[in-house]
């Protein structure tokens, strides 16, 4: 059996091998959203498929929308060509239970697949009559935090960037710039309001796709291509709005085990595929079932009714709580900390860390009796309920296959935020930070595995992290087996106020963190031994 637009007919043989089918007419939906669209995606990839499209697939079968959506991809034209096109637009969406269960639907709320290719001038008129129609309300965009980036690390313009700031609207290529020319074209046409709406997982990612988008108009306007009445239009949050959003679900690479179902049951071309950009996708995504998506509601040209397929439509400022509800206390900081110790006692994935009770112990004190008392209460959504899916379902997911070494990366990027805003809050309400265990347990923990010897006295490799050779300096002379090879190294490291939001040695939690470091140190088993005393004493 293969999945698409004509096989929907099939509803007993779809059926046989427990797939839910749409609930509306998929042809019907196709020709009105290609006639007259209202929302258009950039970002083809698993996020969108697995989570936003869906979103609108309720929308549809409720009957509370009778028009989908049309996906672009700026970056990978191989999942437009190779998994979009074959399969009519369809995605197979295989939800992954807790208990191991599996549940699949086939989402066929997309109407068409598009390349946004600026030298494909056929591609380019489409896009512009997409663009120019006045019942367009809405643009999105799942391209990852770095689809928003003009500038290199050196702080100059990427060289496309440039070429597309010289050269003007007609020729952009980055996503940035072609987004700014296809809003030039709707402004040309009519200048009718339109919703421009980053759902990446990013903080405040509205305001980064403001700021890519804007800066490239402002380029175009001092070199005379566009006008002032342009930026000015741009700038209207009456005419164009860039809500901000949270988006949080996880859509893992394809997984070997749902690619086996799969194929057992018959149902053909599942095999997944690296494409030329080196994205791992397939005809299905394989997702968890929790998901939360929280957007600003400001659309000056109308929207779907999203709150009615479960999105948290509400203020900047709810928004903003709930993003750093998340990524301060109830999600992130337990990922963090639960990485580096996994990568230390030998741990590949994440679900199997939550079978150690030691780690276990380390992130429900650092959620429930460390982070809870100072959280940021977003309002619409309990934090203590976040942290409870978060342990009880959603880690110990044995199909999410998640590693500890993936989420160790960039952890330098990571400890101001996941940490130190809680320490900071410590602070700022006269709280005792003598009190805190798995916070300073955590940073030791990280500084011992920039050693690069686990727990066993052997050598692994470190995470990248765009500090990791700087750090590993200052830990120089530190050997794992040693602990008498320590003389203080790790102040000069502790404080610094930009790595973890405050400087440590003004606080008590410099000492503690030395201690632990120090004991990680003693030998094989030392951390741990160090990791399960300091949280059987707390």
């Amino acid at each position: 059996m293969k999945m698409n637009a004509a096989s929907l007919q099939d509803k007993a043989g779809w059926q046989a091998v427990n797939v839910t089918l749409p609930q509306f007419d998929h042809a019907a939906m196709t020709a009105a959203t290609k006639e007259h669209p209202i929302w258009v995606h950039f970002g083809a990839g698993n996020i969108f498929r697995g989570f936003i499209a869906a979103l609108q697939q309720k929308l549809l079968n409720e009957g509370l929308s009778d028009k989908g959506i049309i996906a672009a991809d700026t970056f990978d034209y191989d999942i437009i060509d190779k998994i979009y096109t074959p399969f009519d637009n369809l995605t197979m969406m295989v939800t992954l239970n807790p208990d191991g269960s599996t549940s699949r639907e086939i989402i066929g709320s997309v109407a068409e697949g598009l390349r946004a290719d600026s030298s494909d001038a056929a591609m380019m008129a489409r896009f512009k009559e997409i663009f120019t129609d006045p019942g367009l309300q809405m643009i999105s965009f799942t391209i990852t935090e770095k689809g928003y980036a003009l500038y290199r690390p050196d702080g100059s313009l990427m060289p496309v960037v440039q070429a597309d700031m010289d050269e003007g609207p007609d020729h952009a290529r980055h996503a940035m710039s072609m987004v700014a020319a296809l809003l030039f074209e709707r402004f040309k046409a009519n200048g009718t309001p339109l919703a421009v709406v980053s759902m990446d997982n990013c903080s405040h990612n509205g305001e980064k796709l403001q700021s890519s988008v804007m800066t490239v108009a402002k380029a175009w306007a001092e070199k005379g291509f566009v006008g002032q009445d342009f930026i000015d239009y741009l700038t209207d949050e009456s005419k164009i709005a860039f809500p901000w959003s949270m988006i949080d679900k996880i859509t893992p690479r394809p997984h070997k085990i749902v690619e086996e179902q799969l194929a057992k049951d018959g149902i053909e071309g599942m095999t997944p595929i690296v494409t030329g950009k080196n994205t791992f996708i397939a005809a299905f995504v394989n997702a968890e079932r929790p998901q939360y998506l929280v957007v600003e509601d400001k659309f000056p040209n109308g929207r779907p009714p999203l709150e009615k397929a479960g999105v948290y439509m509400t203020d900047r400022d709810t928004v903003n709580k709930t993003e750093r509800m998340k990524v301060t206390t109830c999600l992130n900081p337990l990922h963090t900390a639960m990485s580096v110790y996994g990568c230390m006692l030998g741990y590949t994935l994440i679900c199997d860390e939550m079978k150690d009770a030691d780690i276990v112990a380390l992130i429900k004190r650092l959620g429930y009796v460390e982070g809870l008392p100072v959280v940021v209460d977003p309002g619409i959504l309990d934090p203590k309920d976040f942290i409870d899916e978060v342990v009880g379902q959603r880690l110990p997911n044995p199909f999410m296959p998640d590693a500890p070494q993936r989420i160790a990366t960039d952890t330098s990027q990571k400890v101001g935020i996941r940490f130190g805003e809680t320490i900071k809050s410590y602070i700022a309400e006269g709280r005792d930070l003598n009190t805190l265990v798995s916070i300073p347990l955590a940073l030791a923990g990280w500084l011992r595995y920039l050693l690069a010897v686990d727990d066993e006295g052997k050598a692994f490799e470190v995470s990248s992290d765009p500090l990791k050779d700087e750090l590993q300096a200052k830990l120089a002379g530190i050997e794992a087996g040693k602990p008498e090879t320590y003389n203080g190294q790790l102040k000069g490291i502790l404080n610094n106020a930009s790595i973890f939001g405050v400087d440590l040695t003004t606080t008590p939690l410099a000492d503690k963190i030395e201690q632990y470091f120090v004991a990680e140190l003693a030998g094989p088993g030392a951390v741990r031994k160090t990791l399960h005393d300091a949280l059987a004493e707390a």
